[in-house]
C-alpha cells in the first residue's frame, strides 16, 4: 500500500448523500449503474421497445455504455471513447485512448469520463468537449471499470493493484497491492470498498486510506464484480458458484451451483429487494432467491452469456453470445422480447431517460427507445 488519504466526518457524508442522489437520478453513470454496482435502472422504459438507432464503430464493443444528461458514452476496441447524442444517435465527440478499451466501462462523474484502456491508461476526459483532462498510467492494462465517489476515482489493474486517484488531478492518493490481477469493477458501499479477484478472495477496503479491514476466501478466482447491498455481496465465481455473503458475520449466506450444469460465472449480477439475477457461461441466466440462493428460474440461450443483466422494474434485459437481446419477466422468467444483433453482445445493457442501449461484437452501437 502506497500513501494515505483521510475523510473528515463532512465529507463521507458528503459521500453517502451524492450516492442516495445517484441512486434517485434518472442516468446510468457507470459499469451496473451505481456505486454499490446493484445493476437496476432508474428509468422507465417503454413498454414496446423499438430500435431507435445504431452507431458503428470501427472495432468491438466489449465496454458497457454509460448514459448521463442525454449523452451515451462507450469504449470500443478501435482505440476509442465514443460520445454519442441519445435522441439521434449523432457523434457529438471522439477521443482517442492509449490502446484498445476492452471492457473497461465509462464512469461519467463531476463533469468528467474516466474510462481505463489495455496499455494500463486511466483517461479523464471533458464529458462536453472530448478533451483530455490528465492520465494515468498503471503497470499493466486495465479491464476493471472505473467507479468514482466524492472526489476520488477508484478502479483495478492486471498489475495486481487497487488504484484511488483525485478525480481532479489523476494523483494517486493510494493503492492497495493485490495477490492477483485485479479484473473486477469495485464496488463502493457506506466508505468501503468491494473487490472480487483472481487471488480467490472477496477484499474489503477502507476508501479513505486505502486499508484493508478483511478479506473472505471465494474458493475460486473470479471475472464478476460483487454487488453490495443491505450489508451483503453476492457474486459469481470461476468455481462455478454464486455466493451470497454476509458482511457483518463474513460469512457465506449461501452457495448455489446449478444442480446439473457446471461452469464458470462471469457475468456481474443485478440484486433486487428478493432476487439476484445473474448469466452463466453454461448459456443461461439465473434467477435466485436472495435470502436463501434457492433457484427461482432460468432461461436458456445458445451462447455464452457474460453480459451482466439490467433490471427495469419487473423487467429483465441481458445480452448472450448467441447475438440475441433478451427481455425476461423477472418474475417467471418467460421471454417478453428479444432483438437480434447479429453478433455476440458480452457487453451489459444499460437504461436511461426512456431509452436502452448496448454494444456488440462487431462494433455496433445499439439504442432502443419509443
Amino acid at each position: 500500500m502506497v500513501g494515505a488519504a483521510t475523510w473528515s466526518l463532512g465529507l463521507l457524508g458528503t459521500v453517502a448523500l451524492a450516492l442516495q442522489v445517484a441512486e434517485r437520478t434518472d442516468a446510468w453513470p457507470m459499469f451496473r449503474g451505481s456505486s454499490a454496482l446493484w445493476g437496476i435502472s432508474q428509468t422507465q422504459l417503454p413498454k414496446s421497445l423499438k430500435l431507435r438507432w445504431s452507431f458503428q464503430t470501427k472495432d468491438s464493443i466489449e465496454s458497457s455504455a454509460a448514459v448521463v444528461d442525454g449523452t451515451v458514452y462507450v469504449g470500443s476496441m478501435d482505440g476509442s471513447l465514443w460520445a454519442i447524442d441519445l435522441v439521434t444517435g449523432k457523434m457529438r465527440w471522439h477521443y482517442a485512448t492509449a490502446g484498445p478499451v476492452e471492457e473497461s466501462s465509462p464512469c461519467v462523474h463531476g463533469g468528467a469520463v474516466y474510462v481505463g484502456d489495455e496499455r494500463g491508461v486511466l483517461h479523464a476526459v471533458d464529458a462536453a468537449t472530448g478533451k483530455g483532462r490528465w492520465t494515468f498510467k498503471a503497470e499493466d492494462e486495465i479491464k476493471s471499470s472505473p467507479n468514482c465517489v466524492g472526489d476520488r476515482i477508484y478502479f483495478g489493474s492486471y498489475d495486481q493493484n487497487l488504484y484511488c486517484l483525485s478525480a481532479a488531478t489523476g494523483t494517486l492518493v493510494w493503492k492497495y497491492r493485490t495477490e492477483g490481477p485485479v479484473h473486477c469493477t469495485p464496488a463502493i458501499d457506506k466508505g468501503r470498498v468491494y473487490i472480487s479477484g483472481c487471488d480467490e478472495n472477496l477484499r474489503v477496503i477502507e476508501a479513505a486510506t486505502g486499508k484493508q479491514l478483511f478479506a473472505l476466501p471465494l474458493g475460486a478466482y473470479t471475472g464478476a464484480s460483487a454487488a453490495v447491498r443491505d450489508e451483503q455481496a453476492y457474486v459469481g465465481t470461476f468455481g462455478n458458484e454464486v455466493l451470497g455473503i454476509d458482511l457483518k458475520q463474513r460469512i457465506a449466506l449461501w452457495t448455489y451451483k446449478h444442480r446439473d450444469r457446471e461452469f464458470p460465472f462471469y457475468s456481474s449480477a443485478a440484486v433486487t429487494g428478493d432476487r439476484v439475477v445473474l448469466g452463466g457461461r453454461d448459456k443461461m441466466v439465473h434467477c435466485l432467491k436472495r435470502s436463501s440462493g434457492k433457484e427461482i428460474w432460468t432461461f436458456s440461450t445458445q451462447a455464452r452469456v457474460e453480459s451482466s443483466p439490467l433490471i427495469d422494474g419487473n423487467r429483465v434485459f441481458v445480452g448472450s453470445n448467441d447475438g440475441v437481446l433478451y427481455e425476461l419477466d423477472l418474475a417467471t422468467g418467460k421471454k417478453t422480447w428479444e432483438f437480434t444483433a447479429g453478433a455476440p453482445l458480452s457487453a451489459s445493457p444499460a437504461a436511461a431517460q426512456g431509452a436502452l442501449v448496448i454494444g456488440s461484437q462487431d462494433g455496433i452501437l445499439y439504442c432502443f427507445g419509443d
